[in-house]
């Protein structure tokens, strides 16, 4: 059977697969440098709030999530995207000098690492981003734990660049986590 993973738009009928694998990201090693969130979390929401998230990133104009999907129907991997409107608050609870898309939940099985599955997945993301005709996204930001080199060196390989933007960990305020961007093309 082929199981070369192809990227698309997650449809709003896989609400169980996407629970499955966010559950499945929040158990990697690295999860606790790479996530907001918590396995002890997640799996304490209802059915509901799955349901919701998937619909939302299927359909929506202001989220739309990407997946890498086997023809076993499982997933090698997903980045998700979100909107940010200038003058809005924003994913991380701050207010948006930019209209601007934010990359977040990216996460590969680890046997589909280096390659270029990560690439895939964030074309398709950065491409949707571009696309929108509203609001006009300037660029296309993430945020990245300082201690997650292995991210911070893959995204810059991605063409994202730092730009001087730190915030502090919310579960531990001694450590950073830096915004990289990519502009706009021909802005």
């Amino acid at each position: 059977m082929n199981q070369t993973p192809v990227v698309r738009a997650v449809r709003a009928d896989e609400w169980a697969r996407a629970k499955e694998f966010r559950l499945d990201a929040l158990r990697d090693p690295a999860a606790p440098v790479a996530f907001l969130d918590t396995y002890e979390d997640a799996v304490q929401r209802p059915d509901s709030f799955w349901r919701e998230r998937t619909e939302g990133s299927a359909r929506g104009a202001s989220a739309r999530q990407f997946v890498a999907g086997l023809a076993d129907g499982g997933w090698a991997g997903s980045v998700v995207v979100l909107v940010e409107r200038r003058g809005a608050t924003d994913v991380l609870g701050g207010r948006s000098d930019h209209d601007q898309a934010h990359i977040v939940g990216v996460y590969l099985r680890p046997e589909h690492r280096g390659a270029g599955l990560l690439k895939e997945l964030f074309d398709a993301a950065v491409a949707w981003a571009w696309s929108l005709e509203e609001p006009r996204a300037e660029r296309v930001r993430l945020f990245v734990d300082e201690r997650n080199g292995r991210a911070r060196a893959a995204y810059r390989k991605l063409g994202f660049e730092p730009t001087g933007e730190t915030l502090p960990v919310r579960n531990d305020p001694a450590a950073r986590e830096f915004e990289l961007a990519v502009p706009r093309p021909g802005v």
